[in-house]
């Protein structure tokens, strides 16, 4: 896969059927799903899933998500499905929900970084589902940036990412929700949320009865997201806590730009930020819209300042991702 050098192309709906091929053939296509855009390989192919982690360079010890059409599927891939993973696929698939179960023997190591077990998922997007089922076989794909970048929510962003590495970008437009899925594991005693996503802690709890978020030092990742800086633009970015601390700081730093909540934004440019993108009013659409946002900023200013959401109701999973983009690094507050 590093050898070879692809004159990459973007096509919409109707490359599916190619891009089944490619997949067939043990190559590499990228295509949408509700949450960002995937880079998938035949998850039973281990040549291919290694030009996987070769194209993004991705750490091996970093697991992949398996994308499956339909439950039906879950016996190609999972040794063992318990009575709450059930629950939680009949509840929320196809959706922003990757479950982690026991994986049969005969799925590569590398594909689940040489863990017994591995997160499936149902995705939410006709052209995902299509592609899956015309290759006939479960895809394995993390998001389809290069590792460490922001996740991509629009086939160009894919392109800037993947040009040259990969033959395909199946084109569905801007996902629908912006960040990556939930990844909950029901391999132990505990259901217990390892990434959060769109699907919360409360929503999962609500149908298994209790759920718990994952705290504690990542040895090992037993889910994509967990143990290394992720989701950053290729300029310097820095969190604020407040709309003051982030006008601030971006006067003290020409050229930058202030990506934030409507209210947060607001203020921003009320304490004098002179550049403030404005991501949305509600927790779902500054998901749906903050990777992009980050993405249009690294093109024209040279410093990001990002609203630090912690604590804010409804946020967790924005916060989680954001969080890692500036390192967790805060500008201090406004005097």
């Amino acid at each position: 896969m590093n050898s070879v050098e692809y004159n990459t192309k973007i096509a919409g709906e109707e490359a599916i059927d190619e891009g089944a091929a490619i997949i067939r053939s043990g190559g590499l296509v990228a295509f949408p799903t509700e949450t960002v855009y995937g880079l998938g390989a035949d998850a039973f192919n281990a040549d291919a899933v290694k030009g996987i982690f070769i194209a993004k360079g991705r750490p091996q010890d970093n697991p992949l998500i398996v994308h499956i059409p339909s439950a039906d599927w879950l016996g190609r891939v999972a040794a063992y499905v318990s009575d709450t993973a059930v629950k939680l696929f009949e509840t929320f698939s196809p959706g922003p929900l990757t479950v982690v179960v026991p994986k049969i023997d005969s799925l590569p190591l590398v594909t689940s970084a040489g863990l017994r077990t591995v997160g499936i998922r149902i995705p939410n997007n006709k052209i995902a589902l299509e592609l899956i089922r015309r290759a006939d076989t479960p895809i394995a794909a993390p998001s389809a940036n290069r590792s460490g970048r922001v996740s991509p929510t629009r086939a160009y962003d894919v392109f800037e990412d993947m040009r040259g590495r990969i033959p395909l970008v199946i084109d569905g437009g801007s996902t629908d929700v912006g960040i990556e899925s939930t990844v909950v594991s029901v391999v132990g005693e505990q259901c217990t949320v390892l990434r959060p996503g769109a699907v919360t802690l409360e929503m999962i709890s609500d149908v298994v009865g209790h759920a718990v978020n994952f705290h504690g030092e990542v040895k090992v990742a037993e889910a994509p997201g967990m143990k290394y800086r992720h989701y950053a633009p290729v300029v310097p970015c820095i969190g604020a806590r407040s709309p003051a601390a982030a006008a601030k700081e971006a006067l003290s730093h020409p050229g930058s730009a202030v990506v934030a909540s409507s209210a947060f934004a607001a203020e921003a440019v009320a304490k004098g930020a002179p550049v403030v993108i404005d991501i949305g009013a509600t927790p779902e659409a500054c998901m749906k819209n903050a990777f992009a946002a980050l993405r249009e900023a690294e093109k024209r200013y040279s410093y990001i300042v990002i609203e630090h959401f912690e604590g804010r109701e409804g946020y967790y999973a924005l916060d989680n991702r954001l969080s890692k983009s500036y390192a967790g690094c805060l500008c201090q507050d406004a005097e």
